[in-house]
């Protein structure tokens, strides 16, 4: 299994991206905010990946943060969604966009996606319910959705390893006890001592 890659930056396309790591190049598809996050041809990248093998091909996927491998691995899991699929999904929807939507049932925000049909996006709300975990703990009105650091501590510590629902869980505790002018730099140290618990 390839987790990750660490090279160069070969070549970009529209939804890949060819890295070459010592010699070899690995082409892999990735959404389109991690491919316009990427540095220009020739620059140092290191992305989280999924292997997806099938009967007749074998398919690199990459992700600039471990929320958005994490949310890809949930769609996946979602009948008629494909990895293809998935990236359309994530070009279109943040890891907690969707998760917002799919806490909302907002299936209209689903839908934006390129090859989502209203069926399909109500499939997704409902199985993915519960899943994400990113948006009840941020929803509008708690003290964490109106921090504006609560974005970063939440991505700092999916960097860390830990799940979209334990992130989540521990960033609104630690912002709920700082208050709204919490720094990042709070709000993450607060944070990992909660989830540490």
């Amino acid at each position: 299994m390839i987790a990750r890659l660490a090279g160069t930056l070969a070549e970009l396309s529209a939804d890949s991206a060819v890295i070459d790591v010592r010699g070899v190049g690995y082409l892999v598809l990735a959404s389109g905010r991690t491919l316009s996050a990427l540095p220009p041809v020739g620059g140092d990248v290191i992305l989280l990946t999924e292997l997806q093998v099938r009967e007749d091909s074998m398919t690199l996927f990459a992700f600039g943060a471990a929320a958005e491998r994490e949310t890809f691995r949930q769609l996946t899991g979602v009948q008629g969604v494909g990895g293809r699929l998935a990236l359309a999904i994530l070009t279109i929807l943040s890891p907690d966009e969707l998760a917002r939507a799919v806490s909302a049932g907002d299936k209209a925000m689903i839908a934006r996606a390129s090859g989502v049909g209203p069926k399909l996006a109500q499939r997704i709300a409902l199985e993915l319910q519960g899943k994400l975990g990113l948006a009840p703990a941020l929803g509008p009105g708690t003290p964490a959705a109106a921090n504006p650091a609560t974005n970063d501590a939440l991505s700092a510590l999916a960097n860390l390893g830990f799940k979209p629902a334990e992130a989540a869980q521990a960033v609104a505790a630690a912002a709920e006890d700082l208050g709204l002018d919490a720094t990042l730099d709070a709000l993450v140290r607060l944070a990992l001592r909660k989830a540490a618990k």
